[in-house]
């Protein structure tokens, strides 16, 4: 994140704060001013978040969502813009709580390193693997726990609400749910190395991601990705598919539950009740 920053503070955030300092006549916050890197984090975050989740939700609505799914009996009334108002809800406060996580990677506490060979070329690969593994290991178990009746009211029932649902409700949730799914993007370079750059660019894919298994369009069949057939199982069955990326964790803990071939029939699919 120190190379997104430091084109940020270069091309934005140093002409901000010096205006600030000059209406206010004070002088300005330096770049290494714990309350600047987290007033700016959490201005860039925030932004960054907002135009890729309408614009990434709003590209697959436009492009990829089969519309027809609005028929369906459980589509709720103005689904869209109640899915948009939770989302525009929750992404102020998860912001707010990522914004330690990438301070502590600023200040060099994670294992995110610059040099493209100092683990080798292979490893490059190797560590977005795992990183996909980890991620996913942990969601698994997070979302498991959400679904616990002593959890589940107070905290992942707002993003069951969505049981039909469009991409935009990829982050149509409660903040803490939000946030607590979140975690393990932010742990995994705090426990094994990553290159910079695969980090922001698996960074960027696990966002798309989210949107692509909640947009409706079933045209991956295979067993072990979590793809949106499994997905929209899990939102109609609820205890069933907990996994992100992957079906490996549902089926090694007896929570897999396959797609049924309705759901790949779009006439079927549209008018279940």
């Amino acid at each position: 994140m120190d190379v997104v920053m430091e084109y940020m503070d270069t091309y934005v955030f140093d002409g901000v704060y010096n205006q600030a300092a000059a209406l206010t006549s004070t002088t300005p916050l330096p770049r290494d001013s714990l309350l600047r890197q987290s007033l700016s984090l959490f201005v860039f975050i925030y932004a960054y978040i907002v135009a890729f989740y309408f614009g990434t939700a709003g590209l697959s609505y436009r492009y990829i969502y089969d519309k027809k799914q609005e028929l369906h009996p459980k589509f709720l009334p103005r689904q869209k813009l109640l899915e948009m108002a939770c989302a525009s809800r929750a992404l102020p406060t998860i912001t707010l709580m990522t914004v330690p996580w990438i301070l502590a990677e600023l200040h060099g506490y994670s294992m995110v390193y610059k040099e493209w060979s100092k683990f080798g070329y292979v490893y490059l690969g190797v560590s977005a693997a795992m990183f996909i593994l980890f991620t996913d290991f942990c969601i698994y178990w997070v979302h498991r726990l959400q679904h616990h009746p002593l959890v589940y009211a107070k905290c992942h029932k707002l993003h069951h609400k969505w049981i039909v649902c469009t991409p935009y409700a990829s982050h149509a949730f409660h903040p803490v749910d939000g946030y607590l799914q979140s975690l393990p993007y932010h742990m995994a370079v705090f426990i094994f190395p990553m290159h910079e750059y695969v980090y922001l660019a698996l960074f960027a894919f696990v966002n798309v991601w989210s949107v692509m298994i909640h947009d409706g369009e079933y045209m991956a069949s295979n067993a072990l990705v979590n793809g949106a057939a499994h997905h929209t199982v899990h939102h109609l069955y609820f205890n069933y598919n907990y996994g992100q990326f992957t079906t490996l964790f549902d089926r090694m803990f007896n929570t897999y539950r396959k797609p049924s071939q309705e759901i790949y029939d779009r006439s079927r699919r549209n008018s279940k009740t």
